[in-house]
């Protein structure tokens, strides 16, 4: 079945199964073990919360900002005008959709900036949550559809999972990663979700089961 974004201009299928980008070369054996080390907590309160306590875009050269730094780095025959990108090609990894009009395209915060405030954000100082929303340096930041996006929210994997099952060993090996790198626990029905997502892995194990 070829999937097609209905309804929005600049989209053109995109066969099911089509192969993502690496997972940033960590294994699922590395992950698992991540895992394991973060805290898990009940989620806390959205008290005080506001997308503006986690300043972004930042500047990133030329007048250019970090939304534009990831649209040009996750899309190819990226077309620009000064820092405005105008055209292009994004493969969005969720939903197995094909964007070639930047107006289709998010970039979506890996770890949602509201479940990090109920996560441990909240006791962080606006310089610290500006630099999580703008990590160039984790795979917390990465273009897909608008669709995708909107319809995964603040929602962390027990509650949302992307469309596109072949990305979830991956999608579970960034969540992992940021929240490890940033310090954010995580629910016990979270957890349980990332470690099934885990399972859609390759393992070594599998690799070495050839037949003799």
């Amino acid at each position: 079945m070829v999937l097609l974004l209905a309804g929005a201009a600049g989209c053109v299928p995109i066969e099911p199964g089509a192969p993502g980008p690496s997972a940033n070369g960590t294994s699922a054996t590395q992950s698992t073990r991540l895992l394991d080390q973060l805290t898990v907590a009940r989620a806390g309160s959205m008290k005080g919360y506001s997308r503006d306590r986690f300043p972004h875009w930042r500047r990133a050269g030329e007048n250019c900002d970090v939304r534009d730094t990831v649209l040009k780095r996750d899309g190819t025959g990226v077309e620009g005008a000064g820092c405005n990108v105008v055209g292009g090609r994004w493969d969005s990894v969720y939903d197995n959709r094909v964007l070639t009009d930047p107006s289709d395209v998010d970039i979506d915060h890996m770890v949602p900036l509201a479940n990090a405030w109920r996560s441990g954000a909240d006791e962080w100082d606006d310089k610290r949550r500006g630099d999580f929303a703008n990590d160039l340096d984790r795979p917390q930041l990465i273009a897909v559809s608008l669709q995708s996006n909107r319809a995964k929210g603040d929602q962390d994997p027990s509650q949302w999972k992307p469309s596109r099952r072949d990305f979830w060993c991956e999608y579970a090996q960034d969540w992992i990663a940021v929240k490890h790198y940033w310090k954010l626990t995580v629910t016990s029905a979270e957890k349980d979700a990332l470690a099934d997502m885990l399972e859609t892995c390759p393992w070594p194990s599998q690799a070495l089961s050839s037949p003799i």
